[in-house]
């Protein structure tokens, strides 16, 4: 049985259809990436599996059960989390207190539970040495630690992150790689939009492209970035003018176009 399944799901807003009959599966212990131009539905999608929007039509079965019209407290409880592009801690908290939060409130854990799930989120991001030092006080990349670290406070099973490569030099991109690594390391499947692409290839064990709320391409990650279709929509190149079209990991998208 899949962790995820996605069946015929759409979501209007007023007349604009951001995702018409999507399908997906996706098995336990994956690393899905997700590429597509700005305005495909990407984050749309990931709302509406994490449960903050919900959709117009169709159905999500996490691990065989209905959770479509459930909201996102109720699917965090039961293993589903989400991780943001922009950080957003309790800044006057301690990296810590931050971490207890959630393994209370989005995990459901009381007492030493809380705390031995706070602690292993803490260690896995590598956040040890900053256990007493207020949010407000990280560099932007320990934020995003402390963001990646808040969702896994919660115990889940499956992690959705949302460009959270964003805001980062290229140098601290191989940190954050390391980083969902470790994740996907632990047994968690991951489902990651992102627009730096270097950054997905590195770890995603399959690549998804939307367009227009549909899927493009689907696949091994080679096998997509050089389909005509999507180097024609992603990146608005012709692969039959283009005699160096195959070589598209050594172009644009190995720069995160």
């Amino acid at each position: 049985m899949p962790l995820l399944e996605i069946q015929s799901l759409s979501k209007k807003f007023g007349r604009l259809s951001v995702l018409s009959g999507f399908d997906l599966t996706v098995e336990a212990g994956e690393v899905l990436g997700i590429i597509g131009p700005n305005g495909a539905g990407k984050s749309t999608l990931l709302s509406l599996i994490g449960g903050s929007a919900l959709p117009t039509e169709g159905r999500i079965l996490f691990d065989g059960e209905d959770v479509t019209r459930r909201p996102a407290s109720w699917r965090a409880r039961r293993g589903i989390a989400t991780s943001y592009q922009v950080p957003r801690p309790f800044t006057g908290m301690t990296v810590m207190e931050n971490l207890l939060v959630s393994s209370t409130f989005a995990g459901g854990r009381r007492g030493r539970s809380a705390h031995v799930a706070a602690l292993e989120a803490m260690g896995g991001m590598g956040l040890g040495n900053y256990a007493n030092t207020p949010a407000g006080d990280l560099r932007l990349l320990d934020r995003k630690r402390l963001e990646v670290a808040r969702a896994l406070a919660a115990t889940p099973r499956l992690l959705l992150l949302d460009e959270i490569a964003g805001g980062l030099t290229e140098a601290e991109v191989p940190e954050l790689v390391d980083m969902v690594r470790a994740v996907a390391s632990s047994g968690v499947t991951v489902i990651w939009i992102e627009h730096v692409v270097h950054a997905l290839t590195a770890v995603a064990t399959k690549l998804l492209c939307l367009t227009y709320g549909k899927i493009l391409a689907e696949g091994d990650p080679e096998t997509v970035l050089n389909s005509p279709e999507v180097l024609s929509v992603y990146l608005g190149i012709d692969p039959e003018a283009d005699s160096e079209a195959g070589h598209i990991q050594n172009r644009e998208f190995e720069h995160g176009a």
